[in-house]
């Protein structure tokens, strides 16, 4: 004999009763009980309607008729027209029973909990009677059985509590006798000794089907949902949830505990003594597997089950001096507490007794304050105990499985993946079995703590990037063909979904939670709305996503000194932006400093060689303990090409124009022409070689007449260019004299740093630098004569880009 248990949305609609049908026939046993709920959203309705009654307001009627209809509907839709009358006539004679009730409690004006209980079966009782006369008339021998006549309960209505003996008792005598091969019940519903209605709480259903079960020693119990089992997360919040196929009933009752509304946790009592399966299966998709739940489960497999929460929790803490070696604070805190009948969900406390914390439900709230307060308010006016500490606007999030205790580091991995993503965590509470690790944390953090647990636990270990870049020029525009073209690989090799959910330009910004299609952002970029910094932030706060990295591609200064911000909430910072590195050093040292304590990572490879290795190499050099002695460097692809083109025949206007044309320069070529670029770029080098420095400190031998250097804009910039052309011809000839080569070069020496154009030799490393490429010299402890070079494109969109895409890498890599 099996028990089939089918839920509300399960019966809402004809065609998903219809439905039903299939999966009764196709169910092979002797003998099926069928306990099903009330058609979907009837018992809302019927609350409703009750409640719209005690408050005398008269329209409840329509309620009522909303209820009728949706009846007898279904029974004309089920039905054929000679089999209606008899099920028409049966159903209208119980609402009529329905509408006296519920204008009982509109005269009286007020609605008791023996009233409510009688009200809202109506939904079981009437479903129940319609599916058995649907099956008896496909041809089915069904029969419908009153689920008050089998299952005794006490007196306490809402969630009455069951007289399992005397239920277990009549339910074996029932179904041994019966000769119908399927029986109809209504869930939910059950009765006191005396036949007064009662009901068994939220979930009631499932524990209807689940003590029939124990009681008749069926082969297995079915749960029947609009879901294909019990998920490693809820799969509404994590789209990346799989059904878990096999787990125990400690598992399972921790899950449901925690949120998992497939299964009502006290489901799992009455069959655990028995040893009883329960497959939890998908009324729309029946031939998934779901999930099976046994006193045992295979160990091998994840250890970790699943990853659940609790939403709208609150916090309380008493604490004081008073509370240290004075026995029995404890059990009046928890005693105030039952007595008020509320219900503790976490429990944590210090060694020292000084402070007790507990998790309540926010709709507790102020009824347990209003208690606490009453009952120690001698030992808060003494201070012996500090005012009640309350904290709101929280939720308990949880890993769950048997196997947890066997692995060391768990709890370590969880808090650590947690703390990365700037999830605080207010309490933790882990019982000895250490079958479940819970943590308190904000409410807004949920859906990034879930993911991302997710993501650490479950998920092959792909790790989401969840990227915002701010300029989509040249550099940025460059990006995102990249991102695109690598998609697939980086999933594929790396283990990274790399998603885009926000961009900016200087216009316009776009977000989408989901991800940018990246062949379409142009276009969706123009249907965005007004860019506003303040704004932008807000959002990516406000959408809250795991491993977060900002991009930014701008030269702006505002930006630069954003990035604090961003740090401080654990949000990656990549910039190709040199301006918040080279600004004061304080400020260099306070994002530095940020990065570490927030564990977001801070990347900058490309202020110093676009895509280049620099920074990245002089890191490995200084941590494998070498000491930087002195850095000779062309770190300017622009001045590298300017000056690589520029000879007798042809104007430096004119090279200058077509090195910005090319996009080799900023789109003020000034900033490269005057050397501030460079200046800024060996900064960094030196504040990374562990040099407190400024750019003040920095000697700028410009090239520059101080009339080009005072301009104003890019055009009166040409302009001085060509007035001033025979001072440029004449830095040609000056070098060509001592058969050299102009080169724009950074020097560090002993901590001094200066800029500036220089005669380079034949023979030298820097003699034969082609096109817009960059050189680094490294002379060290280690490369004393020899130095270690780095050599290669310095300038130009696509090299920037694949910088910026390295370090994105490198984040998610970490």
């Amino acid at each position: 004999m099996k028990v089939l248990k089918f839920g509300g949305t399960s019966v809402a609609t004809a065609a998903s009763i219809q439905q039903v049908q299939n999966i009764i026939a196709q169910t092979k046993a002797k003998k099926l009980v069928v306990v099903v709920s009330a058609l979907g959203g009837v018992t809302d309705m019927l609350l409703k309607a009750a409640k719209t009654a005690a408050d005398q307001e008269i329209e409840y009627k329509d309620v009522l008729k909303d209820i009728e209809k949706r009846h007898l509907n279904i029974i004309k839709e089920l039905l054929p027209i000679n089999a209606q009358s008899k099920v028409l006539s049966k159903v209208k004679s119980e609402l009529n029973v329905l509408e006296t009730l519920l204008e009982g409690a509109y005269y009286i004006g007020e609605i008791t909990p023996k009233l409510s209980d009688k009200i809202v079966s109506f939904g079981e009782l009437l479903s129940a009677y319609i599916i058995s006369e649907y099956f008896i008339e496909v041809g089915h021998k069904a029969t419908f059985k009153d689920s008050r006549e089998l299952l005794i309960t006490d007196n306490t209505h809402g969630k009455a509590i069951v007289d399992f003996e005397e239920s277990g008792n009549r339910c074996s005598h029932y179904f041994s006798k019966v000769p119908a091969h399927i029986v109809v019940m209504p869930g939910f519903i059950a009765a006191t000794r005396d036949g007064n209605v009662t009901t068994l709480g939220r979930g009631g259903s499932d524990y209807t089907a689940s003590i029939v079960a124990a009681a008749i020693d069926a082969e297995e119990l079915q749960i029947w949902t609009d879901v294909s089992g019990m998920y490693t997360a809820n799969p509404k919040i994590v789209k990346q949830a799989k059904a878990i196929p096999h787990i125990s009933y400690e598992e399972a009752m921790e899950l449901s505990h925690f949120g998992a509304k497939v299964l009502y946790p006290p489901t799992i009592q009455p069959v655990l003594a028995k040893g009883l399966p329960i497959a939890i299966k998908n009324t729309f998709d029946p031939e998934a597997p779901g999930t099976i739940i046994t006193r045992k489960a295979p160990e091998e497999g994840r250890t970790v089950r699943g990853i659940t929460n609790i939403p709208a929790i609150t916090l309380l803490s008493i604490e004081g001096p008073g509370m240290i070696g004075i026995p029995g604070i404890s059990k009046r805190f928890f005693e105030v507490l039952s007595q008020a009948e509320i219900s503790v969900v976490l429990i944590t406390q210090a060694s020292s007794e000084h402070s007790i914390c507990i998790g309540i439900a926010d709709e507790y709230a102020e009824k347990a304050i209003s208690q606490v307060n009453k009952a120690f308010a001698y030992e808060m006016a003494m201070k012996k105990i500090k005012p009640l500490l309350i904290e709101k606007e929280l939720a308990i999030i949880a890993l769950v499985g048997d196997q947890m205790k066997n692995h060391q580091g768990l709890s370590g991995r969880m808090f650590s993946t947690l703390g990365k993503n700037n999830v605080n965590i207010r309490a933790i509470a882990q019982g000895a079995s250490e079958r479940n690790i819970s943590a308190v944390i904000r409410k807004e953090d949920v859906k990034k703590a879930l993911n991302t647990l997710h993501e650490a636990f479950f998920e092959e270990q792909t790790k989401q990037l969840n990227l915002f870049i701010l300029g989509v020029g040249n550099v940025g525009s460059k990006l995102l063909g990249q991102l695109k073209q690598q998609k697939k690989y980086l999933k594929e090799h790396l283990r990274l979904n790399v998603r885009v959910i926000g961009i900016a330009n200087s216009r316009t910004m776009y977000f989408d939670e989901q991800g940018i299609p990246l062949q379409k952002w142009p276009e969706l970029l123009t249907q965005g709305t007004k860019t506003d910094a303040t704004q932008f932030y807000n959002t990516i706060l406000e959408l809250n996503a795991r491993n977060s990295i900002l991009v930014d591609n701008t030269a702006s200064e505002e930006v630069a000194f954003t990035y604090k911000n961003f740090l401080k909430q654990s949000i990656a910072v990549v910039t190709c932006n040199k301006i918040a590195c080279s600004s004061g050093y304080e400020h260099y040292r306070l994002l530095k400093e940020l990065a570490k304590e927030f564990e977001a990572p801070f990347l900058f490879e490309t202020n110093v060689g676009a895509g280049l290795p620099i920074i990245d190499t002089l890191k490995h050099l200084i941590a494998s303990g070498d000491e930087i002695i002195k850095i000779k460097a062309v770190l300017s692809g622009s001045l590298n090409y300017v000056f690589n083109n520029f000879n007798e025949t042809t104007t430096f206007h004119d090279v200058v124009k077509k090195a910005q044309e090319e996009g080799y320069t900023e789109p003020d070529p000034k900033i490269d022409l005057s050397g501030i670029d460079v200046m800024r770029k060996i900064l960094i080098l030196a504040r990374e070689s562990g040099n407190v420095m400024d750019l003040e400190e920095i000697v700028n031998r410009s090239f520059l007449p101080e009339e080009a250097l005072q301009t104003k804009d890019n055009k009166a910039f040409f302009a001085a260019l060509k007035k001033f052309e025979n001072h440029f011809q004449q830095m040609v000839i000056d070098a060509k004299k001592e058969a050299c080569k102009l080169k724009f070069v950074a020097t560090l020496d002993n901590g001094k740093a200066s800029v500036g154009l220089e005669h380079i030799p034949e023979g030298h490393d820097f003699y034969s630098l082609a096109g817009s490429d960059n050189i680094v010299l490294f002379y060290t402890k280690r490369y004393p004569e020899q130095p270690l070079i780095i050599k290669g494109a310095g300038a130009g969109a696509d090299v920037t880009a694949s910088g910026i895409f390295a370090d994105i890498i490198r984040i998610g890599t970490y």
